[in-house]
């Protein structure tokens, strides 16, 4: 029978359990609530409940006992200075154990050990860093959006460049062949000139010619008639 046997002894020797409830009880104090297993919460509960009992007396006395067991100075300070005051008023029922569940793999039930009146100081901390992390991956694809968006613009006005280029090159080569014909008509208009130029020469003295033997002839008709 178990009459009178309420230690819990979590399968481990005494050396061992004492050192795993000191270490837990120390994470407690420095975080204001930690997730074990079920078992170890309710084990961990009255240890914890002792502690807080000597940081409400406040004497040298009680805090030797207290470092007696955390065996941490840092530990024991708060404590005294910022976890027993708050429960000057309450006579026990310093912590709170939430059952969390089984764990993956073996099944043991999870539960969280919080102090009271701590714990929705932990929630609000908890609550910005969950809204930044997932603020981040929307301004992410904000940003990416913008980015692409702005990228479309810059790839349409490159194509259009592109595409313009070849009419400017085309533009040019019409203005260079315009101009080449520009030069050639002169050309032409030049060697036309000197061409009748040539004729004209030529064609003077034959004129020339033709009235010197009008005028002998003339010469001759008049002789004739004075001779008469």
């Amino acid at each position: 029978m178990r009459h009178r046997n309420k230690v819990k002894k979590l399968g481990k020797t005494a050396s061992h359990r004492k050192a795993m409830l000191e270490n837990m009880a120390g994470a407690l104090i420095e975080n204001r609530q930690i997730r074990t297993t079920l078992a170890k919460a309710k084990a961990l509960q009255s240890f914890t409940d002792k502690l807080i009992t000597y940081g409400k007396t406040d004497t040298v006395h009680a805090r030797r006992l207290a470092f007696r067991l955390l065996q941490n100075r840092t530990l024991v300070k708060t404590l005294f200075d910022e976890i027993a005051p708050t429960f000057s008023d309450r006579k026990g029922g310093y912590t709170r154990i939430i059952k969390l569940g089984q764990r993956r793999g073996d099944g043991a039930e999870m539960a969280m050990l919080q102090l009271v009146g701590f714990e929705p100081l932990k929630v609000e901390e908890e609550a910005p860093k969950k809204k930044q992390k997932a603020a981040k991956p929307a301004k992410e694809k904000a940003a990416k959006e913008k980015t692409k968006k702005s990228a479309a613009p810059a790839e349409d006005k490159a194509e259009e460049t592109a595409k313009a280029k070849p009419k400017k090159k085309s533009a040019k080569k019409t203005q260079d062949s315009a101009e080449a014909e520009a030069e050639a008509k002169p050309k032409k208009k030049t060697t036309a000139k000197k061409k009748t130029a040539e004729e004209t020469k030529a064609a003077e003295p034959e004129d020339a010619g033709d009235a010197g033997e009008a005028k002998a002839d003339d010469t001759e008709a008049g002789s004739g008639d004075s001779e008469k």
